[in-house]
């Protein structure tokens, strides 16, 4: 290998290494771990000779006690440090990361930034490697083809003669654009922002001022059941509460026989401090759900909101309640983001939720806190129930859900609850308590069942998470999967016997739709799998490229009760596929239903379409790996979004038609999906994406990049008929948030 690499510098920088801030060396307790991180800026300074302008590759294996990091390498070639002239490297545990380093001038020095947080770290591999210009080229180009959407599988050369073309057409050095390009295949492990300087900077610039006067407002009723807690943790609580800039709530406190004493005296306390707080003492110990009766039974207000003994409220908590139920008074539930707080107060781990969510309200307790519900909905469902202790909150929510709808729900994007993180908490581990989780599944069951719904309940796949598996008829309906194709066997052949030998489901019919193939092989391989399997067959659409006219077309022939809208480059993973997303489908309420998507090298491809992202939608959770997670576990629960990719799309051939299908004057290619996913929501059905079918996708390999100036005016053309046509919607996703950013696809900070 040495004769790729230039011998003018190849040297192990490990040792040179020397601490510039936020770092001390670690003592003997930390583990093995060489650094402690005090701040969120950690920084080397890297001893070595001057680096000559040209071409490097930086290697990295960093050890941390972080669940990810981002590095970052700065270089001064004369005007000081700057974010222009850095490199991000996202870091991958148990492995040399490497990345290519362009320096356009002789650099003077660099900076090496290990990670954006505080933490233990030890650099175990850390080299700049000089490369020849025409090795580096060809490292760049392979990384685009395997990584870059607009460039997966296709030829190097093809790639490097389209980006000079590109380059030269806007006047740009083709190196720059190269390097552009490659820089949007390194998606960052962390937050953008980090949350304590959001608090700061966004938080704190909000008004809290009350516009209530005394006696104005409704009178809000917090039930708060206590056991054995740690006092100072129990007085953080009620003063939160007595901290209120909102003055018309009552405090209703069920102590459930607690046997320390301190307990009972610090409710006492506060109970003769203010009139405002009441407390019930049980004699005999009955658990969290009939302390929060008990507690119940005090509450005069017209609202009921939920509060845990160690819990703490933001100061303007009840004010942002009473704000929202004068704005909307004919809502039944109210709720808010949240986050943690740990045993010294330290924020964290903020959740901002989306609205009003059924779907994800049965995979999850994704409401949690803030809980605000119209005390007479409480009282009709008869308050908390007894025997899903654990999930007695979850189990509420999803009694009052027959009575509440997107009209009634409001969500309140503002961090009101900060959810205490102790040892042994769920706060701080999903499976902490593991009855919650049984308690949940039984919370589910015992609703489908109340609501009649053909349907089983069993844990998700996250902690805290459940699958609803919705029944298919005994004679399953028939589904019509329209597959457009032209050319490119290749990839052909291997999606159509991917579909036909690895899906359990027993009633559907392949519908290929031939746009002008004119590849021998292709059209000898449709005959044959079309007179070899009844389930397939062959039509012609020999006109130009558009992609809705030729589903609508196949839509037309359709025999199916349901349309499956397929890419020619999908392959079925899990053979019940379909099944989910059929039983999905079927539901009267549900339009659109979506799979997930990955790359052949198992990272996320979709995860679900978010309006707004990069100007019009982008996919969820986008290049992560295939097992990850996601932003609180939405990459495993079963959902509501505004949109799925057509890439693997169900919907009822009914609602399709009810609709009028895709637009096939204004969305010849992009968004039509999307489009067809509003038009669907604004017809007053949900749309659903769900993690249980498994599918990869080689995106745009058939019809190829946008890869042309032509193809980009298209693709603008498209974008801007999407903002005229649906305007502030797509900034305003229901099933997204406001805090969180419209640039990245990461769920992270705006």
């Amino acid at each position: 290998m040495l004769k790729y690499f230039k011998q003018l510098f190849r040297v192990d920088l490990k040792s040179r290494l020397v601490p510039l801030g936020d770092l001390d060396a670690c003592d003997e307790s930390a583990r093995n771990f060489e650094w402690q991180s005090s701040g969120a800026d950690p920084r080397f300074k890297v001893k070595s000779k001057r680096f000559r302008s040209g071409w490097y590759m930086l290697e990295l294996k960093l050890r941390h006690t972080e669940s990810c990091a981002d590095a970052r390498l700065y270089f001064d070639t004369g005007d000081g440090l700057s974010e222009d002239q850095s490199i991000l490297l996202p870091v991958k545990s148990n492995r040399i990361n490497k990345r290519l380093v362009y320096f356009p001038r002789n650099v003077k020095w660099l900076r090496f930034d290990p990670m954006e947080s505080s933490g233990r770290l030890t650099v175990e591999h850390f080299r700049i490697v000089r490369l020849a210009s025409w090795f580096a080229l060809d490292r760049l180009m392979q990384r685009l083809i395997n990584m870059h959407f607009e460039f997966r599988g296709q030829e190097k050369s093809k790639v490097e003669a389209y980006v000079k073309e590109m380059a030269k057409e806007s006047g740009r050095h083709w190196r720059d654009l190269a390097l552009e390009y490659y820089s949007e295949t390194f998606v960052r492990r962390k937050q953008e922002r980090d949350y304590q300087s959001w608090i700061r900077e966004v938080e704190s610039c909000r008004s809290t001022e009350c516009s209530f006067r005394d006696g104005d407002g409704p009178l809000i009723s917090l039930v708060l059941p206590t056991y054995n807690t740690d006092v100072l943790l129990l007085r953080a609580c009620i003063e939160s509460v007595l901290a209120q800039t909102y003055p018309r709530w009552q405090l209703c406190i069920g102590d459930d026989a607690s046997t320390d004493s301190r307990v009972r005296e610090c409710l006492q306390e506060f109970r003769a401090q203010d009139e405002r707080i009441q407390v019930v003492f049980r004699e005999e110990n009955g658990h969290i759900t009939a302390a929060s009766n008990s507690a119940l039974a005090l509450a005069k207000g017209e609202y009921i909101a939920l509060l845990d003994h160690d819990d703490t409220l933001a100061p303007h908590a009840l004010q942002r309640v009473a704000e929202a139920i004068a704005e909307n008074p004919q809502a039944q539930l109210f709720y808010s983001d949240e986050d943690k707080i740990d045993e010294q107060g330290e924020r964290f781990d903020p959740h901002f939720k989306p609205g009003w969510n059924p779907d994800l309200l049965l995979s999850q307790n994704y409401i949690c806190h803030l809980t605000v519900l119209k005390a007479a909905l409480v009282k009709q469902v008869g308050g908390f129930r007894l025997g899903v202790e654990g999930s007695q909150d979850h189990d509420l929510l999803l009694r009052c859900m027959p009575h509440l709808k997107a009209g009634n729900v409001v969500h309140i994007p503002e961090v009101l609850y900060h959810w205490r993180a102790i040892s042994g908490s769920t706060a701080q581990q999903g499976c902490a308590k593991n009855y919650a989780a049984t308690a949940g599944v039984r919370a589910v069951a015992d609703y489908l069942e109340s609501e009649g719904l053909q349907a089983t309940a069993e844990p998700g796949t996250a902690p805290n998470s459940y699958r609803v598996r919705w029944v298919i008829p005994q004679h399953a309906p028939l589904v019509s999967l329209l597959v457009p194709t032209r050319d490119g066997i290749d990839i052909l052949k291997p999606c159509v016997e991917a579909i036909l030998s690895r899906t359990d489901y027993p009633n559907f019919e392949l519908l290929i739709l031939d746009n002008q193939t004119r590849c021998e092989a292709t059209l000898r391989f449709l005959e044959e799998v079309s007179a070899s399997d009844a389930r397939v067959s062959v039509h012609r659409w020999d006109r130009p490229f558009n992609y809705s006219a030729i589903n609508n077309f196949g839509a037309g022939l359709a025999k199916g009760e349901i349309i499956g809208l397929v890419n020619n480059d999908i392959e079925p993973i899990n053979g019940d596929w379909l099944t989910e997303m059929v039983g999905q489908a079927l539901r009267p309420e549900i339009g659109c239903v979506g799979a997930k998507l990955y790359y052949p090298n198992d990272t996320i491809q979709h995860g679900g379409v978010i309006l707004g992202i990069g100007g019009v939608a982008g996919h969820s959770h986008k290049y992560l790996s295939r097992n990850e997670y996601g932003y609180f576990s939405r990459l495993h629960l079963v959902q509501n979004l505004s949109a799925v990719t057509a890439a693997c799309l169900l919907l009822r051939k009914s609602v399709f038609e009810e609709v009028g299908g895709l637009d096939e004057e204004n969305l010849v290619v992009a968004f039509n999906d999307v489009d067809l996913c509003l038009k669907v929501r604004e017809a007053g059905y949900r749309n659903l994406w769900t993690p249980y079918a498994e599918l990869y996708h080689h995106e745009s390999v058939s019809r190829g990049a946008d890869n042309t100036m032509a193809k980009r005016k298209r693709a603008q053309r498209e974008a801007e008929h999407m903002r005229s046509r649906w305007g502030a919607q797509l900034d305003t996703d229901p099933a997204y948030n406001p805090n969180l950013t419209l640039v990245h696809e990461d769920f992270s900070l705006a």
